[in-house]
């Protein structure tokens, strides 16, 4: 569910866990952002088993859903001239988070000294040409990096498993 303020959104928490286990990668940045304004004990329990969600899973749906943005970015191109450039931004920056994550087995969504260049490619300042230089090397390096990944094959479904449960109960029990 999107709101009720803009960038803002809410999963039921068996929905949140099955695209997380999916490694989701708006889902699993939602628990790797430093933007937090309230959680509970069991938001606390949710933030501490965010590397559990991690898995080679990554590499298949990060880099699908870059694919997948990059072709609507084409086609921007083709029917307009251009692309919207705030999502090939945000492509660049999904790949290189992607490419990190593979590399070091941690999902970082601060994007450091790589701010401002992202930023001139949002404000339109970078040329096509040289965005598509820009996506096709950390996608190609996230490809080298799923073979040396510290990543799992799978994520750890038990312990999430185990949360899910306790946070139901707890609900249930706090409701009477």
């Amino acid at each position: 569910m999107e709101g009720p303020a803009e960038e803002q959104f809410s999963w039921e928490p068996e929905r949140f866990r099955e695209l997380a286990l999916r490694a989701d990668p708006q889902v699993l940045e939602c628990l790797r952002s430093p933007l937090v304004e309230h959680a509970d004990a069991t938001g606390r329990e949710l933030l501490a088993l965010r590397g559990a969600f991690l898995s080679r899973l990554a590499y298949d749906s990060f880099t699908g859903y870059a694919l997948s943005r990059r072709r609507g970015l084409e086609a921007d191109v083709r029917a307009h001239g251009a692309p919207r450039w705030k999502h090939a931004m945000h492509l660049l920056r999904l790949l290189a988070a992607a490419r990190d994550l593979l590399r070091t087995g941690t999902l970082t969504v601060e994007v450091g000294d790589a701010r401002e260049p992202l930023l001139a490619v949002k404000r339109g300042e970078v040329p096509w040409a040289e965005v598509e230089a820009r996506m096709a090397r950390p996608a190609a390096e996230c490809e080298r990096a799923l073979s040396r990944t510290p990543l799992p094959a799978a994520p750890d479904r038990r312990r999430v498993e185990d949360f899910l449960v306790r946070a139901r109960r707890a609900s249930a029990l706090g409701a009477r």
